[in-house]
């Protein structure tokens, strides 16, 4: 029961990290208009960096080459994914980007497996659970940061941003349940990890970094530069 306790307060706290939008709901609309793009920025760079520093050598350390079947698979069904949504959404007419709705559905798969990670570490010691929970909540301050802001540009209002992110945290609670129950059942973990990343790689490059093509500024597209590497490079940085 001691170790249940640690896997939810754990496993929430990090949840609780999809709420640090808020430090952003005081500012006021032309200003929060004219930095999204540098929150997509660092969005695109985090989703690239987390897909290939982070998620696609844990799953080859688990599993042989046949990864990059479940890394391409992600490709695809978020690919069907955004056609599905589409049918419904032509453009102009609809009030939210299909990415926001995917990027919602990639970041969810990954907190469940976040779930996964910290509950499986808690389950063969407590040390090596708190050291899980503060390495998944440092990868996960700036991931949230940058999903807050693809959220608000891809449509939401500034609340509804704050709780659906939140809503999607919420998946490592039901991935930390899951392992505690039927850990004896569960299957290998680095399928999961491998099509996460693939999400993450079409998010970013099909629907993310083509939206920071149309800035022409040269002041804005030189700083939309720097923010995607910094991206990029906090998670090469927070990589073991």
């Amino acid at each position: 029961m001691i170790t249940l306790v640690w896997i939810l307060a754990s496993t929430f706290l990090v949840s609780a990290v999809s709420l640090i939008g808020a430090l952003f709901l005081a500012m006021k609309s032309d200003f929060l208009k004219s930095a999204l793009l540098v929150f997509v920025s660092f969005a695109s760079g985090a989703l690239l960096g987390a897909a290939f520093f982070h998620l696609i050598p844990e799953s080859l350390s688990a599993l042989d080459e046949t990864v990059f079947v479940a890394v391409i698979l992600g490709v695809v069904v978020f690919f069907l994914l955004e056609k599905g949504v589409w049918r419904h959404c032509h453009e102009g007419e609809c009030p939210v980007h299909p990415f926001a709705y995917l990027n919602l559905v990639g970041d969810g798969v990954h907190n469940f497996v976040d779930g996964v990670a910290i509950a499986a570490s808690f389950l063969s010691a407590e040390s090596l659970g708190i050291a899980t929970t503060a390495a998944v909540l440092m990868h996960e301050i700036p991931q949230e940061l940058g999903d807050f802001g693809v959220l608000l540009y891809g449509g939401f209002s500034k609340a509804k941003a704050l709780s659906f992110n939140f809503l999607s945290a919420l998946m490592a609670l039901l991935g930390a349940l899951a392992t505690y129950l039927f850990i004896s059942y569960l299957p290998n973990t680095g399928y999961i990890l491998a099509f996460t990343a693939g999400s993450f790689i079409y998010i970013a490059t099909t629907d993310l970094i083509p939206e920071l093509h149309k800035e022409s500024s040269i002041k804005n597209s030189i700083l939309e530069t720097v923010f995607l590497v910094l991206g990029i490079m906090l998670m090469m940085v927070l990589k073991d």
